[in-house]
């Protein structure tokens, strides 16, 4: 990358990076950094990921976060990330030295730093999570690490799926198969499978610790121990509403066939489960003929 180029280094709060001022750290990764820009002509804010390219190792976070642009130049919706550019800096061998991967900003905190939300809130949230996993399942693209973490709640209420650092597209080479043990489907563990069926194990794994509290029974260690059987997790599965006695029965059922251990059993497409989140957001929250606005979160 060269003195012209629009995403030029910089790591501290008020220096620039071309046409961009750095505003702060937004985040740290085990090998990038998340800059708050803001472009100079327009006050325009955006998240910069920046990723170090030191050594021959490196070479797969370089990989990776080509892979995060390649996926998120499929997608065209509300509720998923924008990603908007891909840039590399290079030596004068022209090796590659770093990354700089622009992407949308949200103001907001991930679901796992949010606190007080309830019942109807989180039904909002799940629709608009559900809506924003139909449109990648149509693109041909898994999440595959679908969880709180990786979901941000800004504070105009919008609510936006990040992080395709793991997601898989259809009919490419998987590589190898990651994911976060509390949230992983059985056959991810088991079979190493990413596909439709996951992401909505891992959505119902997400609501779950959202409206509970609690994760649900673990199918793999992060040792990597083999995963549990479906007896096990049947038995070890506390149901929604011996945690929340106040759920609705529709939100404990999604919830609870969206956690199936065994795929076959849980909804067929993640469509299905959007229609019945949607449904119970009709009954919990809006007033007929009433559109789903904006959530403000208290904070």
């Amino acid at each position: 990358m060269d003195a012209s180029s629009p995403l030029r280094e910089a790591t501290m709060s008020g220096e620039a990076i071309g046409k961009f001022q750095v505003l702060g750290t937004l985040g740290q990764g085990a090998h990038s950094t998340i800059l708050h820009i803001r472009r100079s002509a327009d006050a325009r804010q955006y998240a910069l990921k920046v990723v170090p390219v030191e050594k021959k190792e490196d070479q797969k976070y370089l990989e990776q976060a080509e892979h995060e642009f390649r996926v998120g130049q499929l997608f065209d919706h509300a509720n998923l990330l924008k990603v908007l550019a891909l840039e590399k800096e290079t030596d004068w061998l022209f090796r590659i030295k770093k990354v700089h991967l622009l992407l949308e900003y949200v103001n907001g905190k991930t679901l796992d730093q949010v606190e007080k939300l309830t019942l109807g809130h989180l039904v909002q949230i799940f629709v608009r999570i559900a809506s924003g996993l139909v449109h990648m399942h149509k693109k041909n693209v898994c999440h595959a690490d679908l969880k709180p973490n990786n979901i941000m709640l800004g504070r105009n209420g919008s609510v936006k799926i990040i992080d395709y650092g793991l997601a898989w597209i259809k009919h490419h080479s998987k590589g190898r198969i990651q994911g976060t043990p509390e949230y992983m489907a059985p056959e991810t563990a088991k079979l190493r499978l990413v596909n439709e069926k996951t992401d909505i194990y891992n959505f119902g794994a997400t609501m779950y610790r959202l409206v509970t509290g609690e994760l649900p029974p673990q199918v793999m260690s992060t040792e990597g121990q083999l995963p549990i059987d479906g007896a096990t997790f049947l038995r070890l599965l506390k149901p929604v509403r011996e945690c929340v006695p106040k759920a609705p029965p529709a939100l404990c059922d999604v919830i609870e066939r969206s956690l199936a251990f065994d795929p076959a059993r849980r909804p067929e497409r993640a469509s299905e489960v959007q229609g019945t989140l949607d449904h119970l957001a009709d009954t919990l929250v809006r007033k007929p003929g009433e559109k789903l606005e904006a959530l403000e979160p208290e904070w």
